[in-house]
Order: C-alpha cells, then sequence, then structure tokens
C-alpha cells in the first residue's frame, strides 16, 4: 500500500484548479439542460442563483460556485478506475441538491449576499426562492432517476436520504440558535449532517458509479463527511475572521447573526473569561455595533476557539486521509480526491 499524504510537493504539477475545470466542462452542460426543463419563471431564479444570467434574463458569468461536490463525484468515479464522463448526470444530481440547500438556506438565514450578488430571494422574493429550491431538488432525483447507469437506483436511494440528513442538520443549526447550552458534540453531529452528509453522498456515488463493493463505498462516504466536518471547520473561522473583500459578505457574519458554529460553541463551553464576555454579547436582544463584532470575535480566539477549530480540521482530514487509503490503495489512483481535500484545507473564502 502507498502513503497518502496532503503534501503538494509530493503531486507536483497538479492542480486542483484544473479539476475543478474539468469537472465544470463535464457537468455544466448536463446542469443547464436539467435547468432548461424549468417553467420559466424557477428558470430564471436558479439561472440567476447560478451565475449564469441577470435578474432579466440577459447573460451574465458571475460564477457557479467552485463545483467541488460533482468534483468529488468524478474524482472517485476516477480514483477507482472508471471513466468519469459514465458519471455526469450523477455529478450534476448531486449539485442540484447542493444548490437547492443553499436557496433555501440563504431564506432561512437572510443572508444577502452570495458568490458576490444578492441572493435570489433578495432579487426574486422569499416565496419564490424557496419554490425555486424545491424544483431544483426535484429535478435532481429526476436528473439521476433517467440516467441508465447500473447504480441509479442505489444512486437514487443514497441521494434521497442525504437529502433527509442535511434537513435534519439544518433543523438543528436553526434550534440551536434559540438555545443556551448547545453542546460541542451536538454541534459536531449537526455539522456532520448538514455538510459532511452531501460530500460524502458524493463520493459514495462515485464508488456506486465505479461497481465498488460495500466496504469500498463506505469508506468512501466516510472520506467524504471527514473532508466536510473540516470544510465546515474552516468555513466557521471564515464566517468570523474572513476578508469581505474575498467572501462578499460583512466581517464577522456569523457573530452578528449569533450562529451557534463550532469555534463559537468551543469558546462558550471553555469557561473561561473570555466565554463570559461572548455568552454576555451573545445575550443581547439588539443588533451588535462594529466594536462589539471585533469583541466577540476576539473572545472566541482568547477562548481557544479559533485555535481548536485549525487543529480539529487538520485532525479531521487526517481521518479523512485513512478512509481514502481503504478505499483507494494506490496514491496515485486518488491523486484528484487528495487535491480536492487539500483545497479543503486550504481554502480562505
Amino acid at each position: 500500500m502507498g502513503i497518502f499524504t496532503l503534501d503538494r510537493g509530493s503531486r507536483e504539477g497538479h492542480q486542483v484548479a484544473d479539476v475543478l475545470v474539468r469537472t465544470r466542462t463535464l457537468v455544466d452542460p448536463a446542469l443547464r439542460s436539467a435547468i432548461g426543463t424549468l417553467p420559466e419563471s424557477m428558470r430564471r431564479i436558479a439561472g440567476y442563483h447560478f451565475g449564469w444570467w441577470e435578474p432579466d434574463g440577459t447573460p451574465a458569468n458571475a460564477g457557479a460556485g467552485k463545483a467541488i461536490r460533482p468534483a468529488l463525484v468524478l474524482a472517485a468515479v476516477q480514483a477507482l478506475g472508471r471513466r468519469p464522463a459514465e458519471a455526469v448526470r450523477a455529478a450534476a444530481a448531486v449539485e442540484l441538491v447542493h444548490n437547492f440547500t443553499l436557496l433555501h438556506d440563504d431564506v432561512i438565514d437572510r443572508d444577502q449576499t452570495r458568490r458576490h450578488r444578492l441572493t435570489a430571494w433578495r432579487v426574486f422574493g422569499t416565496t419564490e426562492a424557496i419554490l425555486a429550491g424545491d424544483a431544483m431538488h426535484s429535478l435532481a432525483l429526476r436528473t439521476l432517476a433517467e440516467d441508465d447507469h447500473p447504480a441509479t437506483p442505489a444512486a437514487v436511494r443514497r441521494l434521497a436520504d442525504c437529502v433527509v440528513e442535511l434537513c435534519a442538520g439544518q433543523q438543528s443549526d436553526c434550534a440551536f440558535e434559540r438555545r443556551d447550552d448547545v453542546s460541542l458534540a451536538e454541534c459536531l453531529t449537526m455539522a456532520e449532517g448538514k455538510t459532511g452528509a452531501l460530500l460524502g453522498c458524493a463520493c459514495a456515488i462515485g464508488a456506486l458509479y465505479a461497481g465498488a463493493d460495500d466496504n469500498a463505498t463506505q469508506a468512501l462516504d466516510a472520506f467524504g463527511r471527514e473532508i466536510g466536518l473540516a470544510f465546515q471547520l474552516i468555513d466557521d473561522l471564515i464566517g468570523i475572521w474572513g476578508d469581505p473583500a474575498v467572501t462578499g459578505k460583512p466581517v464577522g457574519a456569523d457573530l452578528a447573526a449569533r450562529k451557534k458554529s463550532l469555534p463559537v460553541v468551543h469558546a462558550l463551553s471553555s469557561g473561561s473569561e473570555e466565554a463570559a464576555v461572548l455568552a454576555e454579547l451573545y445575550a443581547l436582544e439588539r443588533p451588535l455595533t462594529a466594536e462589539e463584532l471585533l469583541a466577540a470575535a476576539a473572545a472566541v480566539d482568547g477562548a481557544g476557539g479559533r485555535a481548536w477549530a485549525q487543529t480539529e480540521s487538520c485532525e479531521r482530514m487526517a481521518a479523512a486521509i485513512g478512509h481514502l487509503s481503504t478505499a483507494v490503495p494506490d496514491p496515485t489512483a486518488a491523486d484528484d480526491l487528495l487535491a480536492l481535500a487539500e483545497l479543503v484545507t486550504r481554502r480562505n473564502h
């Protein structure tokens, strides 16, 4: 068995940007074809959300996200010795599910911007954005169900189960905002459902399309879930300390929303003086001032939340690599999966 590593030097010349470009080249036509079957009103909202056009329908090139999830589907297929082109519809279905959750999350969280543009609900209205998300969810399952690949039935079941898990994770996330006693264990379970589940599902569907056995499929699911937790930890750090010029969101957006993110919950449970300061700020029933947002960020840092999240992210990535080595014994075959894992650990927006 070879040695798996996240050291970029071991894969000199392999750029994750190439992986994502190849994914977009393969998957975007299937995405556009699927979105094109929606009723005009919903098609316009979905196309705006993907960055393909402006609210009035004129063409735009605003960006549709990194395509990490469909890239994982295709990379898993390739790692197990099959052609990525065989799983294009499956990859498109996973990306549709991801974006349906984004449409709904933006409404739930009342987020004003995404990918440096106004969110769909801000442009088209709350009801319209929710309905477009509902339609996109159904479109994802139909896109997958209409595939003639032998793995399709199992993949449809897996994706449907994943959506239920995603919804449970989102529900917990919302419930935490109304509670003062959220434990770190609860928060980690929520993150696995809300973020890890779809990344794990993407890898597992890729394994199914490659004809992998149950052990390899479950190992790749676990690999994706650990990536998801690492991703969420980094995302939570960005939600507090991210650069608005890069993120497109205000400084301390998660603190302003009183989100019980992972570093925040770790800080609140530390029993430190900084934890008490943070708890007082989170208890205020008014918007935090700029100075209070800075104080809240400093409290999370001082209570160890920032350092813990950074360390935990590295540990989750190490666990992910362990699962990957079980599913794909040859490290060179898993190069794209390793590159995507590396992207998660170094992302800053």
